[in-house]
């Protein structure tokens, strides 16, 4: 409401609870954009100026998977751990593919997989952590936004893939990469869209290809030889279409 009443012609939600509310306003003020991310209701709403965004962040984890993957090998282990926040879509589509970018380098590779039912909240992150590693985990992955599964992994001397920012600093003997997205992409599309008076996608998702997922630096310290070529060439072919991670 505060920022309907400064003016601005477009609104911007980046948390999945926020979707409720932003389909309320858009209602009632038809003349403003309101753009959810990560939400899915906007097809259902009927109204064109509710719109739903979020990225291919499951080809960023695929490449995740193989750096995990890779270090399970070289560790001559084969299973992985994943703490997961909901079980939606959203996290499931990310969890397979982190374990099939593993599953691709290595065959035998098996996953457990731990919800928090939180998007945030170290404790919980921390105490799943530590269950998939009391339970043979060497290489584990998250869909929830903290370092604790980082810190939990160093701590106990095992490695892991992270999420939404590099981990490195935070747990540098244990974190390997992350998969990131890059708002920037849909927030100069929908704004340009907005200024040219053109309609914005009631869904809209984007991937490599549009630079709106990649991948923090490798931890060359503690990765795999051979991961930087790996993760490189399966870019690459996810970026041609001669690799699909479904």
């Amino acid at each position: 409401d505060e920022l309907i009443e400064a003016g601005c012609q477009i609104i911007f939600a980046t948390s999945f609870g926020h979707g409720s509310y932003m389909e309320e306003a858009a209602a009632a003020n038809p003349d403003i954009e309101f753009c959810h991310a990560t939400g899915a209701g906007a097809a259902a709403s009927g109204l064109s100026n509710f719109h739903n965004y979020f990225t291919a962040i499951y080809e960023a984890r695929f490449l995740g998977g193989i750096a995990a993957g890779m270090k399970l090998k070289e560790l001559g282990e084969t299973k992985l751990g994943y703490v997961a926040a909901y079980p939606y879509a959203e996290v499931i589509s990310g969890y397979t593919a982190f374990y099939l970018g593993a599953k691709s380098v290595l065959p035998e590779v098996t996953m457990d997989v731990i919800y928090t039912n939180s998007w945030h909240d170290p404790v919980l992150e921390a105490r799943a952590a530590q269950t998939l590693i009391d339970g043979g985990c060497k290489v584990i992955s998250q869909h929830s936004d903290s370092t604790a599964p980082a810190t939990t992994a160093a701590s106990n001397g095992v490695y892991q893939v992270g999420y939404n920012a590099d981990m490195i600093d935070a747990a540098p003997t244990a974190s390997l990469i992350s998969a990131r997205s890059d708002w920037s992409v849909y927030l100069i599309y929908a704004v340009t869209q907005v200024i040219n008076g053109e309609p914005i996608a009631t869904d809209w998702c984007a991937g490599l290809a549009d630079g709106a997922v990649f991948m923090s630096p490798l931890n060359t310290d503690i990765a795999t030889p051979g991961t930087a070529e790996a993760i490189e060439n399966a870019e690459k072919d996810l970026i041609d279409g001669n690799l699909h991670v479904f």
